[in-house]
């Protein structure tokens, strides 16, 4: 332990909201508190300071954030809490007014000073000055490796290989809050990657803003995320890894050649499309089509044959029409994606889309929001029926979150937390591990999972 660690154990509680790059963030300001002696608390009610690390993408992000910190606020009045911390993306958009908004708070930072935890719960003035070396790991240039306290299970990791974002998208505030664009070196992700398969991941989850622009900024060229990769696999023991947040006009055939020939990359593509009608996503200034998507999936299909895709779109853009909406629907019922998640549009200050007329009416947009996953809802249960007989590699996540009469896990076309699961209701002779791969026959499916039995281990 270092020598400036606290005077007297201080008891911190913890709350992450938000994305996957947002608790590895959480992650890593756990992993710094717990090097310097304070007490990590699942109970908030005996803890001395709580940390809420919020989020401020969209609306419905925000009021979750919003009402998580009102509720630990409470705490200060039933619980132990002497400190409340709000860090994350929703305390540097709205820093000054949920300050004066939200008098209990105390301290206040973001995403890009993760290195002030160590100040912010500091409740003894005698406690020694945080050592700036610790610090000096969360700059503007750097983004944080280590020390981390996973919070997932033991057989997943996060692997976030960038910060902050480049693009002008006109609906998003990102890069207002995350920055410009930074990469991690090759080297860093690799030692990071080494570490926790030492720990035992057997899924290693690779997010970012933009993976695909992963290594431009380190004069990488375009094929800087498959260097990352050749870099990974030359890691034992971690037998997926996964690629989430894939910008869809960067996406290249090399890349996805990459994915279909190496066997522990998951084949599955994570594309957020966000749109399919030309005008839409010119005024998304994101650009492309669906004549263009669809090209770009038939060969994504055509090189990775029954390889898992997932998308997001947002409905109710301003000036998005009854024909625009109309492309979408064509769109996902033509493509057939596995997965797909709709969003309403959120109409975010500090974006150009914010300043744009034709704002299309919120009861219009829930209506093709609903329509929208309705058919999306019959194209993922015609994609479970037709896996019904088949036997796959079920990677085990351990009893499900529903009842304890049930195992669950996943093929390796579905993300976690993300995507459906299989559930396991008969695992034979064998004694079901988590974190083990199983060869599991599907006898069934739901709406959004499968049902299946263990045939042996892999």
């Amino acid at each position: 332990m270092p020598n400036n660690t606290i005077s007297k154990i201080t008891r911190v509680g913890f709350v992450s909201l938000g994305c996957p790059k947002n608790l590895v963030d959480s992650e890593v300001m756990l992993g710094t508190l717990a090097e310097r002696g304070y007490q990590i608390t699942p109970d908030q009610e005996t803890a001395d300071v709580i940390v809420v690390n919020t989020c401020g993408f969209i609306d419905s992000a925000k009021a979750e954030s919003i009402d998580t910190i009102l509720e630990m606020a409470r705490l200060k009045e039933t619980g132990n809490c002497r400190k409340l911390v709000v860090a994350g993306c929703l305390a540097e958009r709205y820093r000054s007014q949920i300050r004066e908004q939200i008098p209990e708070i105390d301290y206040v930072f973001g995403p890009e000073e993760l290195g002030q935890i160590l100040e912010a719960v500091r409740l003894d003035d005698e406690d020694p000055v945080p050592d700036l070396g610790i610090d000096s790991l969360y700059t503007s240039t750097v983004v944080p490796t280590i020390p981390r306290m996973r919070t997932t299970a033991p057989h997943l990791a996060y692997l976030k290989i960038s910060e902050g974002c480049d693009h002008t998208c006109a609906f998003c505030a990102i890069p207002n809050f995350r920055g410009r664009f930074r990469s991690r070196t090759v080297k860093d992700l690799v030692e990071e990657s080494r570490r926790l398969a030492g720990e035992g991941v057997q899924e290693l989850v690779i997010v970012s803003q933009d993976t695909l622009a992963y290594g431009k900024d380190l004069d990488l060229g375009a094929e800087g995320l498959e260097r990352l990769i050749e870099g990974l696999l030359g890691v034992d023991g971690i037998p997926w890894i996964r690629l989430l947040y894939c910008y869809p006009n960067l996406l290249s055939e090399r890349l996805i050649r990459l994915i279909g020939a190496e066997p522990r990359l998951c084949n599955y593509f994570d594309i957020p499309f966000q749109h399919a009608s030309p005008k839409v996503l010119e005024g998304m200034r994101r650009g492309g089509g669906r004549a263009m998507f669809t090209r770009q999936i038939e060969r994504l299909r055509e090189l990775v044959p029954g390889a898992g895709l997932r998308t997001s779109f947002i409905v109710g853009f301003p000036g998005e029409t009854d024909a625009d909406f109309d492309e979408l629907v064509h769109f996902v019922s033509d493509i057939r994606f596995d997965n797909v998640g709709v969003f309403l549009y959120s109409d975010e200050e500090d974006t150009s889309a914010f300043g744009l007329g034709g704002k299309v009416l919120r009861k219009t947009a829930e209506l093709r929001r609903d329509r929208l996953m309705s058919i999306q809802a019959g194209i993922a249960a015609e994609h479970l029926a037709s896996r019904v007989g088949e036997t796959v590699s079920v990677l085990l996540d351990g009893f499900s979150s529903e009842t304890d009469l049930l195992l669950e896990g996943r093929m390796e076309t579905q993300a976690p937390e993300i995507d459906g699961r299989v559930l396991i209701n008969d695992a034979g002779d064998v004694v079901p591990l988590a974190g083990r791969f199983y060869r599991t026959e599907i006898t069934e499916h739901l709406d959004y999972d499968l049902i299946g039995r263990i045939v042996e281990p892999l």
